[in-house]
């Protein structure tokens, strides 16, 4: 190529000066000396500095992708060249640069792919010559620049070609250091994010598990005080600050610690009681309730009370509901125990007056009594009790023994089918123990009967029937509910438990045998009506009220029974006689009235 261009400038200079003219004898004239001309310019006094300058923009780039554009654009600075493509290496994978040609492009990738990395020649119709120059740099192969001609290079256009790839590869290398440092950095930088990220976190589970163990030796050494209750809401609130309140699974305070205690204490709905505890119930973890953080303590399932911290501002956190959590594990072995000792004593009680209602030595009973710390010295009261809605059973029997805690009766207790019993070291109160079971139950539908005195262990089998008599008297009559005494009862003293029943059916059939009769054959009510009119007292409108009739209905009845009876309600006698009937009749014999 510089040969034909050279020639190419001597053709035109020869043309320019013509023939030389000669003289007459046919020589040349000499020529008249001049002085010397500079040489002219070659084709790489052109291409060098604009290789130079392509260079400069190579290595100046730190993207790959750019670099290989440029030498990609600027690949005629080399001689008569076209880029048909190029390719960089990513990821052991052969990646077209965006300014491939589509027309070859299949065929170009196949002949590329094929070389594995070697340099060869490629075959692209329309350009006579055609090679694939592989970038390689110190340490690793970059890629590929596929080049075309419309003739063959000659051997310096070649190499200045041969100049413009590694060129290319050597600021490839370089941009793919930088690139490299970069991502070195941004993974160094990273790396250190993280590392910080896992120190904080390091940090906080430390001070997580530093305050957990906190907490737990915390009320471990509660529990182990003995302080119970108390001591286990006052370590809560300590640690929370905090309001902290146990209460029993009723609603009822059994400790409190902190300031705004309520005074008095409310009085719980047992409704609304029952639902709370079913909707926390259904919760893992505590449960906010209004004000208060609620937690349930039920060590094997059953409910045995409430741990709760008042919170009106919403200040509880992660820590405040751990500290929570710690504590009801505290409480509920603390109630467990308490529970399983109640449960033991209650069984104990249960052996001793289950002998005594049977019949005991004397010497044996005062052993036992002594061992649970109850004195059988004293004289004492039977007391049976009985609610509608409840069943005789151990919670029930559990929940007569705190009623009559709460009023400071010393007892022992057992129980029945269908009532508990207490052996108690002195008369009730006429109401407290009532009105304490009413509180403890949510109903007042419950009756107790009380024995007389008891001097001696050999009567308290027969102070047992007393009292049941004094309950059954109280069922039957018209407040059926309430507490009622046998030394109070009078006459009805006679009726119950004990008596003959022979005599006593003789005796009903004698006064009410003809209105029984009456009654069963006209479904008629005559005995009860008496029964009514005997207890209020022989007043009209309330009896009248009572049944539900008229008054001028209630005396067309009394008259029916004068005249069925054949007995007069004027008659002092008889009208005794047929109110012990009918008393007899209801309480005893279970009939009608």
């Amino acid at each position: 190529m510089v040969s034909s261009r050279a020639h190419d400038l001597y053709r035109r200079r020869s043309d320019q000066t013509g023939s030389i003219p000669r003289d007459s004898a046919g020589r040349r004239p000499r020529a008249a000396r001049k002085e010397p001309r500079p040489p002219a310019p070659t084709p790489a006094d052109h291409v060098l500095p604009e290789l130079v300058a392509l260079s400069c923009a190579l290595f100046d780039t730190p993207d790959e992708g750019e670099v290989l554009r440029l030498a990609m654009d600027h690949v005629a600075a080399a001689g008569p060249y076209s880029a048909e493509a190029g390719y960089l290496k990513v990821d052991d994978d052969l990646v077209p640069s965006p300014r491939n040609g589509e027309i070859h492009a299949p065929a170009v990738d196949c002949r590329v792919r094929e070389l594995a990395g070697q340099d060869g020649p490629v075959t692209v119709p329309g350009w006579p010559w055609g090679r694939a120059l592989g970038l390689r740099g110190l340490e690793r192969f970059h890629g590929y620049l596929v080049v075309t001609s419309r003739s063959r290079p000659t051997e310096a256009e070649y190499s200045l070609l041969v100049t413009l790839v590694r060129h290319t590869a050597a600021a490839l290398s370089v941009a793919f250091a930088h690139r490299r440092q970069r991502e070195d950095a941004l993974e160094l930088h990273r790396l250190r994010e993280e590392r910080t990220v896992l120190q904080r976190q390091l940090i906080s589970v430390a001070a997580e598990l530093g305050y957990q163990r906190a907490v737990h030796a915390l009320m471990d050494d509660v529990a182990a005080s003995g302080g119970g209750e108390e001591a286990i809401t006052r370590a809560l609130h300590g640690l929370t600050g905090l309001p902290a309140l146990v209460e029993d699974r009723f609603g009822r305070l059994r400790s409190w610690t902190g300031p705004s205690r309520p005074d008095p204490y409310p009085e719980p709905d047992p409704v609304r009681q029952d639902e709370m505890l079913h909707a926390v119930a259904r919760e893992a973890g505590p449960v906010r309730v209004k004000d208060r953080l609620i937690t349930l303590v039920r060590p094997h399932g059953e409910i045995l009370g409430v741990l709760a911290l008042v919170d009106a501002r919403n200040e509880a956190d992660e820590h405040t509901v751990l500290a929570l959590e710690h504590a009801a594990t505290s409480l509920a072995l603390e109630l467990a125990h308490l529970r399983n000792l109640a449960e033991v004593e209650l069984r104990l009680h249960r052996e001793l007056v289950d002998d005594l209602l049977a019949g005991i030595d004397e010497a044996s009973a005062y052993a036992r009594s002594e061992a649970i710390g109850h004195d059988l010295h004293r004289s004492h009261y039977v007391v049976v009790v009985q609610w509608s809605n409840r069943t005789a059973d151990d919670s029930f029997a559990q929940t007569v023994d705190r009623a009559a805690c709460a009023v400071g009766m010393r007892s022992l207790l057992t129980r029945r089918s269908d009532h508990v019993v207490l052996v108690a070291d002195d008369r009730p109160h006429a109401r407290a123990l009532y009105e304490a079971l009413a509180r403890e139950t949510g109903t007042r539908s419950g009756t107790i009967g009380v024995s007389a005195r008891c001097d001696s262990l050999d009567d308290i089998p027969h102070r047992y029937q007393e009292a049941q008599r004094a309950l059954e008297v109280r069922r039957h009559s018209r407040e059926r509910y309430g507490t009622t005494f046998f030394d109070e009862l009078g006459l009805y003293r006679i009726l119950g438990p004990g008596s003959d029943y022979r005599e006593l059916e003789t005796f009903v059939h004698e006064w009410l045998g003809q209105l029984i009769d009456y009654d069963s054959r006209h479904h008629a009510a005559m005995v009860e009506t008496l029964s009514r009119y005997f207890d209020c007292g022989g007043n009209y409108d309330e009896t009248a009220e009572s049944l539900t009739i008229h008054r001028s209905t209630l005396r067309y009845r009394l008259q029916r029974i004068r005249d069925i009876s054949g007995h007069d309600l004027a008659n002092v006698e008889d009208r005794l006689n047929l109110q012990v009937a009918t008393r007899v009749c209801k309480i005893v014999l279970g009939g009608p009235g």
